[in-house]
């Protein structure tokens, strides 16, 4: 569906789609002891606390043109921290720009040109581990939701840029419906067809990208690794030079099947 700026804006009363975007990335780390583990799991913790979390958010209020109502933030014990932003939509002073409908990543925080309407923000961080296999995971849970002109795809790009990470599954709905000055309903007022769009050309060359799409219900996802494997990027604490061929042969084995089932969102065979 293809509209021009005069058709996007001649709706009968308040667009009222609602465009939700569900961010969800994961951390993954081989911790050989109990020490290591919870190392990690401090690391992560404070490296995602509720304050950084909220910063985070912030700046994705900041991208998509969003004015901060109410910020609910907390620290959890043992690990993990939640953060909800309530935001509104500020004076829109003309109309946005053919540009702003664009399959297209968004900005970073130093380019904000966007606008939208009533929303909320939120984040809630998973840190956990493996029982007896060594692995320690880090997953934190993003959503942005809107109401209005503006997809909160627009706030993908910088919502990578922010964290790093091995697995990254999105979800992207428009649901409900608006009008036009005729009554006409509207179940879309953009165009996409998929979120890859949505992600710079040199990001998606460093992961392999599934797409499992339904279109006629405005439904998008999209699950993205990471291609390039080096075990010292998995390694807390120290470099594989200190492990020998046979131990770093069962470390890789069992990180690349945490990534797989993951990805790919089932258990899978593991070797004894």
């Amino acid at each position: 569906m293809k509209l021009s700026p005069e058709e996007r804006i001649q709706l009968h009363g308040f667009n009222n789609l609602t465009k939700s975007l569900s961010f969800n990335m994961y951390d993954i780390c081989y911790t050989k002891t109990r020490e290591e583990r919870e190392a990690y799991l401090e690391y992560i913790d404070e490296q995602y606390n509720a304050d950084r979390l909220t910063k985070i958010l912030e700046n994705v209020a900041d991208i998509i043109g969003a004015h901060v109502l109410n910020i609910a933030k907390q620290d959890y014990v043992p690990q993990g921290a939640s953060v909800t932003i309530l935001v509104s939509e500020g004076p829109i002073l003309e109309v946005p720009t053919e540009e702003s409908f664009d399959e297209s990543p968004g900005p970073l925080p130093e380019a904000v040109t966007m606008h939208l309407d009533k929303s909320h923000i939120t984040v809630h961080t998973y840190p956990e581990y493996h029982p007896y296999e060594g692995i320690s995971t880090f997953r934190a849970d993003i959503d942005v939701s809107t109401c209005g002109e503006i997809s909160p795809l627009k706030a993908l790009h910088y919502l990578i840029h922010s964290f790093d990470t091995d697995i990254m599954t999105m979800d992207y709905r428009v649901r409900g419906f608006t009008r036009d000055i005729n009554g006409h309903k509207l179940f879309i007022d953009h165009d996409i067809n998929s979120i890859q769009n949505y992600i710079p050309e040199k990001l998606k060359d460093d992961y392999d990208m599934i797409d499992v799409n339904v279109y006629p219900q405005n439904i998008f996802h999209t699950k993205c690794k990471l291609k390039e494997f080096d075990l010292n990027n998995y390694l807390f604490g120290y470099s594989k030079e200190k492990l020998d061929s046979r131990e770093m042969d069962n470390i890789t084995n069992k990180l690349k099947i945490e990534m797989d089932e993951i990805f790919y969102g089932k258990n899978m065979k593991r070797h004894s």
